[in-house]
């Protein structure tokens, strides 16, 4: 609890940093005078002024007491009073070309940091499963485009655009791509014996998903990394205890059906209930060299509205690992790009929730990023860092949104003078300013409401 709360504020206080952090730099360099830099709202916790700062600036920075956001406060005519020697440092009084930069800094500031974190992430490394395949899923994409369990991937693209695949990981973000995109993906398989490599088509364009969660991967029949169908920690008053199965037991069959890897025996254990009733199964067993049968009568569970076994233990041996780092140059690039491509499937994902092709079970709120901030800071420094690069990009492409209360919203009244040469009246700023509210305010309603259906239902 204690991590997850040290991740959260953390992430939260550079995230917000970063983005107020372009909105100051880029005032101070058109020359708007800045009167406060905060981190957080509230009580102010700490506040100093820089003995040296810029020509002309007199910036307050402070750290609130509420860690939700900031706000850089500028010199504004429409704020309060002037004085006519300083008029020209005022916000208001900027060329349109000024006060657009200024605003647009916040959000490109964020996605600037997202390279610069996957780019960190790239050149220090990080250990990912091989993308070698565990049995798909029965009746699923992955089965009837020809995968059978054992395959390995060694590139995949769309539209014959096929580059190197370097983890298993990899391979689930282009699926993710691919099915909410509606574009099949092509896989290429590495030949084995001396066969040559085969390509194969996984037909994603008939899901038709509409939420990345882990029903959509089931349908693709793509769960998990091969992995020897072992059993590790047994967990005390749990099935397999209870049935005697221990640590490190290796599963060969499950009523005379041979299991292979351990997505196939997790499962064999899901599909172990009939009528919403466990069935006793005899597992052969291998302990220490000598073949064992064990009766196993898993616990049932509900998942999804549907009733699946248990039994209480972890399934399945760790993966084949591989490091995952790029070189200097190709490191920056592969930042670059997969900031492009987290942008792009935001974006996609933001459009297909507006006019209802995706759920809006999508949402998320703090309560999901505080646990996910826990749990990739407890998987080590790498993880937490892809963490804070797709919640960087996320706060990048939110606040490019056109909504009146947030950047985006801004860059649209600029817009609007930019091509009337006229600027929004005040009565209909105030207008879109109350819409603006109102509708981030469901958005926000809506993303609280998944994060407790989604952590307590």
């Amino acid at each position: 609890m204690l991590l997850t709360v040290i991740a959260f504020v953390v992430a939260l206080g550079v995230l917000i940093a970063v983005h107020e952090y372009g909105h100051y730099r880029v005032a101070v360099a058109c020359g708007v005078k800045v009167e406060r830099f905060s981190v957080g709202f509230g009580k102010a916790l700490f506040r100093w002024q820089p003995k040296r700062q810029h020509p002309g600036q007199q910036t307050e920075f402070v750290i609130g007491a509420y860690p939700l956001g900031g706000y850089v406060k500028m010199l504004d005519e429409r704020e309060g009073p002037v004085a006519p020697e300083e008029r020209h440092r005022a916000f208001n009084t900027q060329s349109l070309r000024s006060r657009a930069a200024i605003v647009a800094a916040g959000p490109i500031a964020n996605l600037l940091l997202a390279v610069v974190l996957y780019t960190a992430v790239n050149w220090i490394g990080v250990q990912e499963p091989v993308a070698r395949l565990a049995r798909p899923v029965a009746a699923s994409l992955a089965e009837a485009a020809g995968l059978r369990g054992g395959e390995q991937i060694t590139r995949a693209g769309f539209d014959g655009d096929l580059s190197r695949v370097q983890s298993f990981e990899d391979l689930r973000w282009r699926m993710t791509r691919g099915a909410l995109d509606g574009h099949d993906l092509t896989l290429e398989v590495a030949g084995e014996g001396g066969r040559p490599a085969r390509q194969l088509v996984l037909p994603l364009s008939r899901m038709e998903a509409k939420d990345a969660d882990p029903q959509m991967f089931r349908k693709i029949g793509v769960l998990a990394p091969l992995t020897r169908p072992e059993i590790g920690e047994v967990m005390a008053g749990g099935a397999a205890e209870s049935a005697g199965l221990r640590n490190g037991d290796v599963v060969r069959a499950i009523g005379g059906t041979a299991i292979v890897d351990g997505q196939q025996l997790r499962e064999a254990i899901r599909a172990s209930v009939d009528g919403g009733e466990p069935r006793t199964q005899a597992w052969q067993v291998e302990r220490g060299g000598r073949s064992l049968t064990i009766d196993v009568k898993p616990e049932v569970r509900e998942e999804g509205g549907n009733k699946v076994g248990r039994i209480g233990a972890y399934v399945g041996a760790p993966p084949e690992m591989v490091t995952v780092r790029q070189g200097p140059i190709d490191g920056v690039w592969r930042g670059v790009v997969r900031t492009w491509e987290v942008s792009a499937l935001t974006v996609h994902m933001m459009g297909k929730m507006v006019i209802g092709e995706v759920s809006l079970k999508n949402l998320s709120g703090p309560l999901t990023i505080a646990d996910y901030a826990g749990k990739s800071a407890s998987l080590g420094f790498t993880q937490y860092l892809i963490f804070l690069a797709l919640i960087s990009v996320s706060l990048g492409v939110l606040n490019l949104m056109p909504l009146p209360v947030l950047d985006g919203g801004h860059l649209m009244y600029y817009l609007w003078e930019g091509l009337t040469g006229k600027s929004v009246s005040d009565a209909w700023m105030e207008r879109l300013q109350r819409g603006g509210v109102a509708l981030l305010l469901v958005m926000m309603s809506v993303a609280l409401f998944n994060d407790v259906t989604r952590l307590f239902g």
